[in-house]
C-alpha cells in the first residue's frame, strides 16, 4: 500500500518504518525543515533501540521517503496516518489545534478516495471534528470525493516500539464502514496473522481505548506506590507483597514495581487528559484524580528519605544520580521524576553528578546551564565525592554494580533506591545505609 504518515516524532517515525519494513512505500511528513533534511542524511531525532538500523535499511530500499510536500504526498497515496503531538492544554485537556490542521491540509490536497487514519491520541469525538474539517474544506473545493475515518491508536512502550508494532499484542480499529475494515485489515495482516489480534469497533470506542488502557496501568503504579508508602508505616515489605499479590493472574506482575513514580509522553498526559474530558460531560474521575495526585507526590518521596538522613539543609552534599530517563531504553524526559527529584535537591542547597546511559543531552536540555548541575561520562564517575548515591531509573547496567568500588568512591556509603533494584540485607551486610520504597 502507499502510506503517508504526517509527524516524524515518536508514533509517526516508529510506524512509519515499520509499515515500510513490510513493503509498503511510506512518505513521512513534517514541516520542521531541518528535522526532514536530517532524517534524509540518516539522523533519528529520537533514541529507540533498531530504529535506525530500519530507518536507514528502508530508507536505502526506496520503500521510506521524507518530505516537506505534504501536497506531493497526499496525492501519492491512499492512506494518510495522522501522527502529530496532542500536548496537554494549559488546563489539561488535549490540544487538537494540530492534528485538525493537518486534517484540513490532507483536504486541501485529496484527489480522490482518501483513507484517514488517525494514530495520535485524541479524546473521543475527534474523528467527528477531523470528519468535520475535511467535509468543510472538500466543499469549499467544490468537489466531492470520499473518504473514511478511522481511529488506530498506537500502543507503543518507548524503549520497545519496534517490537511492539512488528509483534503486537492487539490492533484496534474503530471505524463503521465495512470496507474501511478490509482494507485496514489488509494493512495489519502482515503485522497480526492471527485475526483474534485485529479488533474492530466503533471509532469512539477506539478512541476511548487508548486512554482507558493509559489510565489503568498508571493507577496500578500510582496504587502500588501508595501500598509501599503504607508499607513502611507498618513494618511490611513491599516486595513480598508484590509476590503475593502478583501470583493472583487476575492482577499479574506488570506495572506492580513501587518507585519514584510515572512519567514520559503518555500517562500523565492522557490521566489529565481523561480527566478533563470526563469534567466536560458533568462527571469527576475520583479514581484517576487520586491517581494523578499520588503520583505527583511520589516524585518527591526520594527527596524526603535525604532529608530525613541528611537534614534538611542539604548545602555542602553532592549527589550521585543514576538515571535521568523517565525509563530505560529511551532518552525522553518528559514529566520525568529525575526533574522533580534533581530540582528538589537543587532547592535545597546540594549539588549533582548525574549518569543517564543516553538522556544526557535531552537532561542538558531541560535544565540548561547549571552549575549545580555536572554530567559525568560513566555512573562510576558520578560516585567520586558524592555523599550518597540516587538511583532513578533502573537500566540493565545499574542493577549488579561493584558495590566495594561504590564505597570506595562514595564519601559515605549511602544509596536511596528509587527502583529497589537492590537487595536491603546484603547492602546492610556490606556496611551501607540503603533506603528503598516500602521495603524494610
Amino acid at each position: 500500500m502507499k502510506l503517508t504518515i504526517i509527524g516524524t516524532g515518536y508514533v509517526g517515525l516508529v510506524s512509519g518504518s515499520c509499515f515500510a519494513e513490510m513493503g509498503n512505500d511510506v512518505i513521512c511528513v513534517d514541516n520542521n525543515k531541518n528535522k526532514i533534511a536530517g532524517l534524509k542524511e540518516g539522523n533519528i531525532p529520537i533514541w529507540e533501540p533498531g530504529l535506525e538500523e530500519m530507518v536507514s535499511r528502508n530508507a536505502d530500499e526506496g520503500r521510506l521517503t521524507f518530505t516537506t510536500d505534504i501536497k506531493a504526498a497526499v496525492e501519492k497515496s491512499d492512506i494518510c496516518i495522522i501522527a502529530v503531538g496532542t500536548p496537554p492544554d494549559e488546563d489539561g485537556s488535549a490540544d487538537l489545534r494540530y492534528v485538525l490542521a493537518v486534517a484540513k491540509d490532507i483536504a486541501k490536497y485529496m484527489n480522490g478516495y482518501k483513507v484517514i487514519i488517525d494514530k495520535s491520541t485524541v479524546p473521543v469525538g475527534t474523528a467527528d471534528k477531523v470528519k468535520t474539517a475535511v467535509q468543510e474544506i472538500l466543499n469549499k473545493r467544490g468537489v466531492n470525493y470520499k473518504f473514511d475515518v478511522v481511529s488506530n491508536p498506537e500502543f507503543l512502550k518507548e524503549g520497545d516500539a519496534i517490537n511492539d508494532s512488528m509483534k503486537p499484542d492487539r490492533v484496534v480499529v474503530g471505524t463503521d464502514s465495512e470496507e474501511c475494515a478490509e482494507l485496514m485489515r489488509e494493512l495489519y495482516t502482515p503485522f497480526a496473522r492471527s485475526h483474534e489480534k485485529l479488533i474492530i469497533m466503533s471509532v469512539r470506542s477506539a478512541e476511548m481505548t487508548k486512554y482507558t488502557a493509559n489510565a489503568m496501568l498508571a493507577t496500578k503504579i500510582s496504587f502500588m506506590n501508595d501500598i509501599a508508602n503504607l508499607c513502611e508505616l507498618t513494618g511490611a515489605d513491599i516486595g513480598e507483597i508484590r509476590h503475593g499479590i502478583g501470583s493472583d493472574t487476575r492482577i499479574g506482575y506488570k506495572f506492580i514495581y513501587p518507585g519514584v513514580g510515572y512519567g514520559g509522553s503518555c500517562f500523565p498526559k492522557d490521566v489529565k487528559a481523561l480527566i478533563k474530558m470526563a469534567e466536560g460531560v458533568g462527571i469527576k474521575t475520583r479514581v484517576l484524580q487520586a491517581v494523578e495526585d499520588v503520583n505527583d507526590d511520589q516524585k518527591s518521596v526520594l527527596v524526603q528519605k535525604v532529608k530525613k538522613h541528611f537534614g534538611e539543609d542539604l548545602s555542602g552534599l553532592t549527589f550521585a544520580i543514576w538515571g535521568l530517563a523517565f525509563k530505560p531504553k529511551t532518552d525522553d524526559m518528559r514529566e520525568a521524576p529525575s526533574i522533580t527529584i534533581i530540582n528538589g535537591l537543587i532547592e535545597a542547597g546540594a549539588t549533582v553528578q548525574a549518569f543517564d546511559p543516553v538522556a544526557m543531552d535531552e537532561a542538558n536540555r531541560v535544565f540548561g546551564e547549571n552549575s549545580k548541575i555536572k554530567y559525568t561520562h560513566g555512573n562510576y564517575d558520578a560516585l567520586k565525592g558524592a555523599d550518597a548515591l540516587l538511583l532513578i531509573t533502573e537500566w540493565n547496567q545499574f542493577r549488579y554494580p561493584d558495590f566495594d568500588k561504590m564505597k570506595q568512591l562514595l564519601k559515605m556509603p549511602v544509596i536511596f533506591d528509587g527502583r529497589n533494584q537492590y537487595n536491603p540485607k546484603e547492602l546492610k551486610e556490606m556496611g551501607f545505609s540503603y533506603y528503598g520504597i516500602g521495603r524494610k
